[in-house]
């Protein structure tokens, strides 16, 4: 599933080739056609990311939404249109430029009323300048459930994904095991401030580098991490730990990260 830093930079590359434009909206795949035809011919006003969600906001007060998941896929082309290349559920046509999204796990239409309760569902966005990092902590430091589950609830803490998660966490010395209760205010803001201060670096060099002062890789994907998937820690060259935590594998060195004592052992 792609991270926030992906969903903000197709919102910023978007927001340029087809804000301010009327589109031609089109369903190839045929799964979307009404909506396509309640939006076609519109006027797209604004494109905006919150947290994994992309937004187009649409002229009359309309919004197509578009939540990835794990298999979808965005696809930015220049005119003219070439011909769909798999089962294309939306086609957004500007005047120089079109996006195709495939395989969504979310594709609607919302009126204002619908667009309203899917930002009440999310929460704050780290690399929104509207965020309010205080909802985010208000919840963790009330909360019974490990920090490693909390920072990749999107209705927690919106835009980080499992490698984010596993990098800041270690980048911080915070075990995912720990409680969300357990976190004090100091540790939560150097949580937070890491989080923009990385997913901000993804956003620019288009991949996730989460080791300091480095370019990104040659790999597939271009990642540049700590202990993701790593057997020893950079750190202390300890052995990394790997475990699932809601199905999703994440990593910790317990030497660096160590979990706080419990009274009586």
């Amino acid at each position: 599933m792609p991270e926030g830093h992906t969903i903000h930079r197709a919102a910023r590359d978007h927001r340029r080739i087809l804000a301010g434009r009327s589109l031609r909206v089109s369903s190839p795949q045929g799964r979307f056609s009404a909506g396509a035809d309640h939006l076609d011919g519109r006027a797209c006003l604004d494109v905006e990311a919150y947290g994994k969600h992309l937004v187009y906001r649409f002229d009359g007060e309309d919004y197509l939404h578009v939540h990835l998941g794990l298999f979808g896929r965005v696809r930015k082309r220049k005119l003219p249109a070439p011909d769909p290349v798999g089962a294309v559920r939306v086609r957004l046509e500007g005047d120089t430029h079109l996006v195709d999204i495939n395989g969504p796990a979310i594709c609607e239409a919302l009126d204002v009323d619908g667009f309203e309760a899917l930002k009440g569902r999310i929460g704050p966005d780290v690399l929104r300048e509207d965020a309010d990092p205080e909802r985010a902590f208000t919840r963790i430091s009330r909360s019974r459930t490990s920090i490693g589950r909390l920072i990749m609830n999107q209705a927690v803490m919106a835009g980080i994904g499992n490698i984010y998660r596993t990098e800041i966490l270690w980048r911080q010395g915070i075990h995912p095991h720990r409680f969300g209760r357990e976190i004090t205010r100091e540790e939560f803001e150097a949580i937070w401030t890491d989080a923009v201060h990385l997913l901000e670096i993804g956003v620019r060099k288009n991949a996730i580098v989460t080791i300091d002062n480095v370019s990104p890789g040659r790999s597939r994907y271009r990642e540049r991490v700590n202990i993701f998937n790593k057997d020893r820690c950079p750190k202390c060259d300890g052995a990394i730990v790997r475990m699932e935590i809601d199905t999703r594998r994440a990593f910790a060195c317990e030497v660096c990260q160590p979990l706080p004592e419990v009274e009586g052992s």
